[in-house]
């Protein structure tokens, strides 16, 4: 062993031990030994030990009452319990004050072996694996990146690496996460070429393409209402992959899970791919039938979502869907509002439909970018998986699924409009004073920028855009770029670098998850 590991055994009858002691010691660890509890606290107190081993039952101070004081003195410090009493109670009180692992005499050398290195050792044993198996996958990887690719090929891949990306967040002592953040970036360069040369086909071919944002409800929603006495939809605007499944590991007691994958539409942004959802129509069809809608803010995006509910109702009547009542359409902004929902969410399952608009992945995306504090506690994307992790668990959604799991004969739909990327890499846009100040895309009057880092449309009709006037084109970004007008060309470039944007081709804005949950009861 590289490393020597301290271990404290307190035993009244430590002499009987000698064998196991000297065992352990053959093995590489340092062995300390103590009579009793009083003492063994004092020793505690003094010095550095990495697990303590303790019989059950000593004359004084016993085990138990010893190890309420060490896990004052020292809360973290892993201590064995050694007992020849098998009795199920004193298990269950003992587990109930922390101890780490159980064993009951005698004891057999190789049963403190497995205790000892699955108590000071694991993480090390587990990473070493990790990083082989990391090793293969990112060499099956760059092998699949010189191969034909297809748009089923890309969900395994972004689905694979996004899981070890999140596998590496638990052993950064590998040094992996560079590795795997320059693989990503590659992915992104293959993914963008990919996406430039097929898209245009995608949406106007009935055959052969990804699921696409427009066919969420009618593909994956609708057919639930048959057999269930209420369909939820949630959708959380700008949730990655990565936040989905750090997510998932709070819902796995209550429900059981099923995944798939469908391709946001572009530009990735809510204006764009949320409408598409509840219209199930491309925005380009949206323009065109429902011009009084779409245009009735047509100087503001943050506006244009302001008819979602009109668009599910024209959905429904259109596909001649027939519910037992009206559909309920709810989008939660802030907190109060969101604990209000939460409280009596168990009441809308007497609605046949209900969609729900979770906006607060979204906030925290924006208000990294904005705030000074939130960019420190969630530098890169794996401190950006633990804060959304945190906002879950603690959240009013995670409260609503809670309750809901407690219901019969309903079914969950969970998917978002479009992802995220951190845009680590400035590119400049040229255009006139009417341009989209948008960074991931734009649109406007010969709006250009450098076709190596971003789409360029001259006829927004072929890739079901909106047309507007007829007189724009659009510009997408690829990759992690983001345009920056030449006029305060630096100022801006750093304002926003490092910061998570949407609207462009990349396989965290673009693949996305659809998630069904079906309660476990």
């Amino acid at each position: 062993m590289e490393e020597k590991y301290n271990i404290l055994w307190v035993d009244d009858e430590i002499d009987l031990l000698k064998s196991n002691i000297l065992f352990l010691k053959q093995k590489g660890y340092n062995v300390f030994e103590a009579t009793n509890g009083e003492d063994a606290i004092q020793l505690i107190r003094e010095n550095d030990y990495d697990i303590i081993f303790m019989d059950e039952m000593m004359p004084g101070k016993g085990g138990l009452e010893t190890l309420l004081e060490i896990k004052e003195i020292k809360p973290w410090l892993p201590v064995v319990m050694v007992t020849k009493n098998e009795t199920e109670s004193l298990m269950e009180e003992a587990i109930g004050k922390k101890i780490s692992d159980y064993l009951i005499k005698p004891v057999n050398p190789n049963q403190l072996l497995l205790v000892c290195k699955k108590l000071l050792e694991s993480q090390k044993l587990k990473g070493t694996q990790v990083a082989k198996d990391f090793i293969k996958e990112f060499n099956n990887i760059n092998q699949f990146l010189m191969l034909e690719q297809s748009w089923e090929n890309w969900i395994n891949i972004h689905q694979k690496l996004t899981e070890w990306e999140i596998i590496l967040d638990d052993h950064p002592e590998l040094g992996l996460k560079e590795t795997a953040l320059e693989q990503r970036k590659e992915i992104n360069v293959e993914f963008s070429k990919f996406v430039e040369r097929n898209y245009r086909d995608w949406v106007n071919s009935e055959k052969d393409h990804p699921v696409f944002s427009n066919e969420i409800i009618e593909k994956y929603v609708f057919p639930l209402l048959e057999d269930s006495l209420s369909v939820f939809l949630f959708i959380v605007d700008c949730m990655r992959l990565d936040q989905w499944l750090v997510m998932e590991k709070f819902l796995s007691e209550y429900y059981k899970i099923t995944k798939d994958y469908y391709y946001s539409i572009l530009p990735t942004a809510t204006p764009y791919c949320r409408n598409a959802i509840f219209a199930g129509l491309f925005p380009y069809e949206i323009e065109k039938h429902y011009s009084n809608l779409w245009a009735s803010n047509e100087d503001d995006e943050n506006l244009k979502n302001n008819f979602e509910r009109e668009f599910l109702l024209k959905l429904i009547h259109r596909k001649r869907i027939k519910l037992r009542n009206e559909p309920r359409y709810t989008k939660i902004m802030d907190s109060d509002f969101s604990r209000n929902i939460e409280n009596k969410i168990l009441s809308f399952t007497s609605s046949h439909l209900n969609t729900i608009v979770i906006n607060f992945v979204d906030m925290i995306a924006h208000s990294r970018s904005d705030t000074a504090i939130l960019k420190e506690i969630a530098p890169d994307e794996s401190a950006y998986r633990s804060l959304t992790a945190s906002w879950f668990e603690h959240s009013s959604f995670f409260g609503m699924l809670r309750k809901l799991s407690t219901q019969r004969k309903i079914k969950i739909i969970i998917t978002t409009d479009h992802g995220s990327i951190r845009c680590l890499h400035g590119v400049k846009a040229f255009g006139d004073r009417e341009s989209a100040p948008n960074l991931r895309y734009k649109y406007g009057k010969n709006v250009k920028a450098d076709p190596r880092h971003s789409l360029y449309i001259n006829h927004p009709a072929d890739y079901k855009f909106p047309i507007r006037n007829g007189l724009v084109n659009y510009i997408v970004a690829k990759e992690d770029f983001y345009f920056v007008y030449p006029t305060d060309y630096h100022k801006f470039l750093n304002q926003y670098n490092d910061t998570f944007q949407h609207g462009g081709i990349s396989t965290e804005e673009m693949i996305l998850p659809i998630i069904t949950l079906e309660p476990k009861i």
